[in-house]
């Protein structure tokens, strides 16, 4: 297998086996992983810029299985940055920090397939500057639920001042991404985001759960709020899914989630650039910028009776 040198933000990164196949459905091979990450660096950066990342590597591809490396080798460029971080259970680890394009093409050489940046920054690792709500079905037949879900949530987080992102997650349902100002600690963000998700519920308990147990859930969709928690992560806006064709958890325009047409593997690798292209960039852009405290919209909520 042939190697390839990539220059990218002025530096040569080789490519080691550039033809391996990391996906058969697709052909997706390690140059394609690593031409998709510089092509799409400068809508992904941005999301990932600062933040501790996990990353989901398939050095033998998707069909031979992979796992989630957390912590940095002994030795990297000087241009991949890296952050000590405390641990959950005691102790630190030193975690890859993703800030330029070079370092998603790294990370491709290595078969990092999908990233999971956390929802707080090395500056305040304890306060959380993102809240996400996961619309998660158990099979691929209930988008139609997630749709209406996420529409909910998305006027009920209007109606509490706060902004809101709806992303598919490139595997089965929705991500829905509320910036806020990073204030308050996990435990404290995690208890609004659950009130938030008792509300979403209370005006559809046919359909929507907060049950964590798949025994209690009865059919409905699930409401998930585990992941504003410290230490957890989520699934990084533009990033490949190692299920076939490459699918992409893409950042929509709320517009979009209405459109029958968009499903949580609406787009794929070989698709996104066009996308963006043809959206003008990304729907995402100045996310932090929409940033709101928490204060107000826990008083307004509290007017809901949720609380």
């Amino acid at each position: 297998m042939s190697d390839e040198v990539f220059r990218v933000g002025g530096r040569p990164i080789t490519v080691t086996h550039a033809d391996k196949v990391l996906i058969p459905d697709g052909d997706i091979t390690k140059r394609d992983l690593a031409a998709y990450y510089a092509a799409v660096a400068p809508a992904m950066v941005p999301h990932l810029r600062g933040r501790p990342l996990s990353v989901q590597r398939f050095p033998d591809g998707i069909d031979r299985g992979g796992f989630m490396q957390k912590h940095t080798p002994p030795a990297v460029p000087t241009w991949v940055h890296h952050a000590e971080v405390d641990k959950v259970g005691g102790g630190t680890v030193d975690m890859y920090v993703a800030d330029n394009a070079a370092t998603l093409v790294y990370l491709a050489n290595q078969a990092g397939l999908t990233l999971h940046p956390w929802l707080s920054t090395v500056r305040a690792v304890h306060k959380p500057d993102r809240l996400i709500f996961d619309l998660d079905p158990s099979g691929d037949d209930e988008f139609e639920t997630v749709r209406m879900a996420a529409r909910t949530l998305h006027g009920i987080l209007d109606e509490l001042g706060l902004r809101s992102f709806p992303m598919t997650t490139g595997s089965r349902g929705l991500h829905v991404t509320v910036p806020i100002t990073p204030r308050e600690d996990f435990d404290t963000v995690r208890e609004f985001a659950l009130d938030v998700a008792r509300e979403l519920v209370a005006r559809h308990p046919d359909d929507l759960t907060t049950e964590v147990r798949k025994t209690d859930r009865d059919g409905r969709l699930f409401v998930d709020t585990l992941r504003n928690a410290y230490g957890q992560h989520a699934v990084a806006p533009y990033s490949v899914r190692p299920l076939p064709g490459a699918p992409i958890a893409t950042p929509l325009d709320w517009s979009e989630v209405d459109d029958h047409k968009v499903t949580a593997r609406a787009y794929t690798l070989r698709e996104i650039e066009s996308r963006l292209a043809k959206i003008d960039g990304d729907p995402w852009d100045g996310i932090g910028r929409q940033a709101r405290s928490l204060a107000g919209a826990r008083r307004r909520l509290a007017r809901f009776g949720a609380t």
